[in-house]
């Protein structure tokens, strides 16, 4: 088959979409399981490569994708192209066999209606076409379609290398059609897998496909029962009057509505469903119904679908917010298969599987398809039989284990001493299996901290339980979040490092001005080339060998870079640090001035004890903070080793850049016995996988992986506010709006302006000694947002759910911390 240049449609199926392309391929295994499909033929891409190769044309098309030319000066080859003489027998013959009648000429690449990249509308079609002359010029001038600069842009956003790509070329009767349209098996908006949306208009589906009507809408249930129906515009109708090609049909004054009859509705949501179960998958189906028989046109997975829509009980809309925070960015299969399922859930699930608690497996929390996660399930935990001695295993720990002497166990002196194994390990030199081994051993350095917090977090739990009773007793709860909010933390001590920093920035004018007018690459560059700057930079490198292993974006990936491996960003930090610091409010000293004016604090005992009560609870916060920045010390070792792998993947063949490794699971990097040696069958097959995978991720790019709005169906609005959540630090602060999404964005806060972002993590905090209050999409009072505003007096509304979509760059806005509220200024 591979030489085939011309066959009908039934002799292609899914497996031959590298010779038929995706439309033809497609069409032909809906042809084969017995689908209503106009008749047709498929010129293939040996015909296709035929002409290349016999017009000379391959030489310079090859030599124009080198050269990265515009999409026109390809066309051009094509404008002159002739079929050669076999070839050219071979489409008339197949012609002439479908009556000589008028055609539709359907352009179908190779790398089109891919599960990950539709390619709708990207190549032409061309309907009504009529004689031998017509129709050869339609397949060239399809293969000519190939190389539009919308097919062109939209591969290379598809990271689809031009030089494979070939085009293939559907011929089918046409269908005159009476009424036509699309399909979906799944609703394509909200990802409800229980409804089949239709629309429909007079005449062809093109005017439907082009967006130059509005449709009938239809949505119905996998049994055909109506659910909605939304009538469409008079808009414009595509008919066929003649051999002269596809019409618009002006819809100036309203035309006769065409409705579906309910038969013809449930034969095409038999044929959806019929589809999507042949498929394995949601399919988005053309359409059209002529003198009453229904046709299928053609058929793809449908691109970016959003999960299946599930209700969250009261659980799941406590806890996910806490989530959420930790995976605002889709993790890559080796995120999934590595970091998190043997370093940061394994630790997750030892701290719950202490106290008798089990937590769903990973597959539950992070669901996939086609091997990449499409959204987070919030856990829900389930209690044991071992939960039943849960408040003994508690009090037994928190009684022997101590917050404020955890680094003196020589548990923690272990876990320091297997980091500098780790990373006196140079990857490069050691053998593929001894690279996945030292991967292994970061994996298991990890438990060093997951056994810790085991001993360590019930005396953190109880310290706080104590304080918030007493204060309860007294009448007091609403000071607990500022009291502990002072606690010192290698975090604030990182932040302390940084606003050192900037000082250095502000006492040199020279220096001062570079941080002013470059951007963090530039000023990386000029730090490295000038010396009158080396004392900063020595200064920078310190800190980075000392900090530089924090994440830039969540502790639970370890995809995105380490502070050293982005220097830029701390550059961003310093240049957000400069400047005049807000006025901010001193809420722990101002807290512990009203706890100590209740009268109960003149008895010395209960003074005293309440005293040692906040001090107990601020140690547990750093303790919760602290060993936080000392796992994240594995993050750089355990990248080494992975990039690693994927430089000789890359040098292989197999990846087209290191950082491509994350496509790839942990379980996949282990099986292969050297990755430098692979067979072609395996480079191949493995390509495939890593191309599938991204492909999917690009699909997925604007869906979140749970939709903020899930989490806060009970949240009101409040009249006049702008956005409210949760009152989360204190006091009221006016500023412009500035908008951090991420890590790249750092740079761009300028002092006194109000941060508002969707998440944070301890990479963000620094932020806070410059912003004059925090407004989060997510969180709660025990967020790092949270606690961190508390640390240095400033607002912080958490959990507003919409904040970075509702205010915008340069607003003026009043935060109201107290309340929880942001409104106009």
């Amino acid at each position: 088959m591979d030489d085939k240049t011309v066959g009908n449609l039934a002799e292609f199926g899914v497996r031959d979409r590298a010779l038929a392309g995706g439309k033809g391929a497609n069409l032909g295994e809906l042809v084969r399981a017995g689908f209503p499909v106009p008749p047709g033929f498929v010129v293939t891409t040996a015909g296709y490569r035929t002409v290349l190769a016999e017009s000379g044309l391959r030489e310079s098309l090859a030599a124009l994708v080198e050269a990265d030319a515009p999409g026109s000066e390809m066309r051009q080859l094509f404008s002159a192209a002739r079929i050669p003489g076999q070839l050219r027998e071979d489409i008339a013959a197949a012609y002439a066999a479908l009556g000589s009648g008028p055609v539709a000429v359907r352009s179908s690449a190779t790398a089109e209606d891919l599960p990950g990249a539709a390619f709708a509308g990207q190549q032409d079609t061309y309907l009504n076409v009529a004689g031998e002359d017509a129709v050869m010029q339609a397949v060239v001038d399809c293969w000519a379609s190939l190389w539009t600069e919308r097919a062109i842009s939209y591969r290379r956003r598809q990271g689809i290398d031009p030089a494979v790509v070939a085009m293939a070329v559907v011929v089918q009767e046409m269908v005159q059609a009476d009424t036509a349209g699309v399909m979906f098996s799944a609703n394509p908006v909200t990802g409800e897998r229980r409804e089949i949306v239709i629309d429909a208009g007079r005449g062809l589906g093109e005017a439907i496909v082009s967006g130059e009507v509005t449709p009938d809408r239809y949505v119905l249930d996998p049994a055909g029962r109506l659910r909605s129906f939304s009538p469409g515009g008079s808009g414009l109708a595509a008919r066929s009057p003649g051999l002269e090609g596809p019409e618009a049909m002006a819809g100036g004054t309203p035309q006769p509505r065409l409705e579906l009859s309910q038969e013809q509705l449930a034969e095409l949501v038999r044929l959806a469903v019929r589809a999507q179960d042949h498929f394995g998958r949601p399919q988005d189906v053309e359409w059209a119904i002529a003198r009453g028989r229904a046709y299928l046109v053609q058929a793809r997975p449908i691109t970016a679908l959003p999960p299946q829509p599930f209700p969250l009980n009261r659980f799941q809309r406590l806890v996910g917010p806490f989530f959420l925070e930790m995976f605002q960015v889709r993790p890559y299969p080796l995120d999934v298969s590595g970091w998190m399922q043997r370093g940061i859930l394994a630790m997750l699930h030892g701290m719950a599987g202490s106290v008798g608690i089990a937590f769903p497996p990973l597959q539950e929390l992070l669901p996939e398809e086609d091997g990449v996660v499409v959204r987070l399930v919030p856990p829900v935990p389930r209690p044991t039989l071992r939960t039943l001695g849960a408040p003994y295993s508690l009090v037994r720990r928190a009684k022997r284990y101590s917050p404020a002497r955890w680094t003196g166990d020589p548990r923690f002196s272990a876990f320091l001493a297997d980091v500098d194994r780790l990373n006196m390990q140079e990857p490069g030199s050691l053998p593929w299996k001894a690279v996945v081994t030292l991967a292994e051993e970061a994996f298991a350095t990890m438990r060093g901290i997951t056994e810790l917090r085991i001993s360590y977090l019930p005396g953190v739990l109880l310290s706080q339980l104590k304080l918030r009773s007493m204060l309860f007793l007294l009448g007091r709860r609403r000071l607990a979040p500022a009291l502990i909010a002072g606690a010192q933390t290698r975090t604030s001590q990182a932040n302390k490092a940084l606003e050192q920093l900037a000082a250095q920035v502000q006492s040199n004018p020279d220096l001062a001005g570079l941080f002013t007018h470059l951007n963090p690459d530039e000023l990386l560059a000029a730090l490295t080339q000038r010396d009158e700057f080396a004392d900063f930079h020595a200064a920078f490198k310190r800190f980075l060998a000392e900090y530089g292993h924090r994440e830039t974006m969540s502790v639970v990936l370890s995809s995105p870079p380490t502070w050293s491996e982005a220097p830029e960003v701390v550059l961003g930090l310093v240049r957000s640090m400069t400047g005049q610091r807000p006025p901010a409010t001193d809420q722990t000293g101002e807290a512990l001035e009203d706890l100590m004016r209740h009268p109960a604090m003149r008895i010395h005992q209960l003074r005293r004890r309440m005293a040692a009560a906040v001090e107990s609870a601020k140690a547990g916060m750093a303790f919760r903070e602290d060993s936080h920045f000392y796992a994240t010390m594995v993050l750089p070792p355990l990248r080494r080793a992975l990039l690693d792998l994927g430089r000789r993947l890359a040098r292989a063949g197999v990846l087209a850049r290191p950082e491509d490794v994350y496509h790839l699971r942990f379980e996949e990097l282990d099986a292969m016995v050297d990755g430098d040696a692979l067979s072609a069958a395996e480079k191949e097959r493995y390509r495939r996988i890593v191309q599938a995978r991204a492909a999917k991720r690009k699909e997925l790019e604007g869906i979140p992986l749970l939709e903020p709005s899930a989490l806060f169906t009970t949240a009101k609005g409040t009249e006049g506010a702008l956005v409210s959540g949760t009152p989360a630090s204190r006091g009221q602060a006016k500023g412009m709006v500035r908008i951090i999404h991420g890590p790249d964005e750092f740079g761009s806060l300028l002092s006194g302006e109000i941060l508002v972002c969707p998440y944070t993590n301890p990479s963000w905090t620094p932020l806070f000694q410059r912003a004059a209050a925090v407004v989060v999409d997510l969180g709660g009072l025990g967020s790092h947002a949270a606690i961190v505003a508390r640390e240095y007096g400033i607002p912080a509304v958490m959990g507003t759910g919409s904040g970075t979509r509702t205010l915008t760059d340069g607003q003026m806005v009043v935060v109201d911390g107290t309340a929880g509220l942001v409104s106009a200024a």
